[in-house]
């Protein structure tokens, strides 16, 4: 599975079925930069279980602040439209896949 890249538009539509992580995040953003490899390799090892969406902060506002997010990178790990969990700041992989795997 490939990273979806969500907007206010599609954001529901994309996070709405199974277990997705969302990735809050602007390009200005360093630790944004930082884990953006790590969901990479997320998706390229769990696609098949979790689908990973991708927020840009900037251009989706409306989203961003439906959510509360006021730091970023703020992750959301959502089941079925969601929000079971939620993480802000950079995350080592490891750490990641420990959240997503407690709610497979």
């Amino acid at each position: 599975m490939a990273i979806v890249h969500a907007t206010d538009q599609s954001f529901t539509s994309d996070t709405n079925q199974g277990l997705v992580l969302v990735d809050f995040w602007a390009p200005w953003c360093g630790p944004c930069k930082m884990i953006s490899p790590v969901l990479d390799e997320i998706d390229a090892e769990m696609g098949d279980k979790v689908k990973v969406v991708k927020v840009n902060v900037d251009e989706n506002q409306e989203t961003a602040g439906k959510f509360g997010v006021m730091s970023i990178p703020t992750l959301f790990v959502m089941k079925d439209g969601e929000v079971v969990d939620k993480v802000i700041g950079y995350q080592p992989k490891e750490a990641l896949v420990e959240l997503l795997n407690k709610h497979m």
